[in-house]
């Protein structure tokens, strides 16, 4: 982007943080769906991407039907936006009673016993409110990467914002991220990823819903190297306020195979997870971003996730 609508894009979502969080809820959840609705009518980029994620997704789904998900995942997306610009200012009875996780003492068990735990997740849903959740919600820290935004002073937005909100945030670039999870894992903390799309073009190929695509593989490299509990967690919006959510059995390390193997075996086996819960909630998958290798350009990645419409 240029200096202007980078200065464009962090005023905007400064607005949003300061404006929204003000607005009653019903309000804000029928603004978020006034702006969804207007922007899938515009059928611009991020909406023809998201179809034609979709399709990828629904194989069997005509136009009529494709449209009907985009559509739901713009109201979608733009209720994670609501949700999120509005979370600072949430109470912790609203938070505890926000979100709904099945199977949440895979995770429990594992901080109990000591061991450290990984989350890795999809834009699926709401993560951030997940994350909040977890930290004001149940009194479980976490540490978190985020991924440099441009403005700089919108990196810095994002990063206070998911700090208010109890977690700790690293920068995905840089090259100590890596070695700050680990040591947080071997201590046996948590740490929370957002694993269907990678950002260094050094991920993992995985066959994602037919087709291969690319997928980070720090969630595998960790659990290899300190020891802890690989957990796929997928979440999704239902008719009600509250966000549901489930944590799947571990993924384990393979116990033969060089490094690389036992990754790639890993790592498919997250996509594997992630592919039935997105398959379930297609219209809760925020991919407004090229995923697969085929709809790549030589030597890009998928471009900025969360980004302005």
């Amino acid at each position: 982007m240029s200096g202007a609508s980078e200065r464009l894009t962090d005023t905007l979502y400064g607005l949003g943080w300061s404006t929204v969080k003000k607005l009653p809820e019903p309000v804000a959840t029928g603004l978020g769906r006034t702006i969804a609705d207007t922007v899938w009518k515009r059928r611009g980029k991020s909406v023809l991407r998201l179809e034609a994620n979709l399709a990828r997704v629904v194989p069997d789904a005509g136009a009529e039907r494709l449209a009907e998900l985009s559509r739901a995942g713009m109201r979608s997306y733009m209720r994670y936006w609501m949700e999120s610009f509005r979370l600072p200012a949430w109470s912790t009875e609203r938070v505890a009673g926000g979100v709904e996780i099945k199977d949440i003492h895979a995770l429990t068990d594992g901080l109990a016993a000591g061991r450290g735990v990984i989350l890795a997740l999809p834009h699926l849903a709401n993560w951030d409110l997940a994350g909040a959740w977890l930290t004001r919600g149940q009194g479980v820290p976490f540490t978190t990467v985020a991924e440099r935004l441009k403005p700089e002073s919108l990196y810095d937005r994002f990063v206070a914002y998911r700090e208010s909100l109890g977690m700790e945030v690293l920068p995905h670039t840089g090259g100590s991220a890596f070695g700050a999870l680990a040591r947080r894992l071997r201590s046996g903390g948590l740490v929370c990823l957002v694993a269907d799309r990678d950002l260094s073009a050094s991920g993992v190929e995985v066959e994602f819903f037919g087709q291969t695509a690319r997928m980070p593989a720090g969630p595998a490299l960790l659990a290899q190297q300190t020891g802890a509990l690989l957990l796929p967690v997928t979440l999704w919006y239902d008719d009600s306020p509250v966000m549901r959510g489930r944590v799947h059995p571990a993924v384990e390390v393979p116990e033969s195979g060089t490094r690389a193997e036992k990754t790639s075996v890993m790592t498919q086996a997250v996509a594997d997870v992630f592919a039935t819960g997105i398959a379930e909630h297609p219209e809760d998958w925020h991919m407004l971003q090229r995923l697969w290798l085929a709809d790549l350009e030589p030597g890009r990645t998928g471009g900025s996730a969360g980004g302005p419409l």
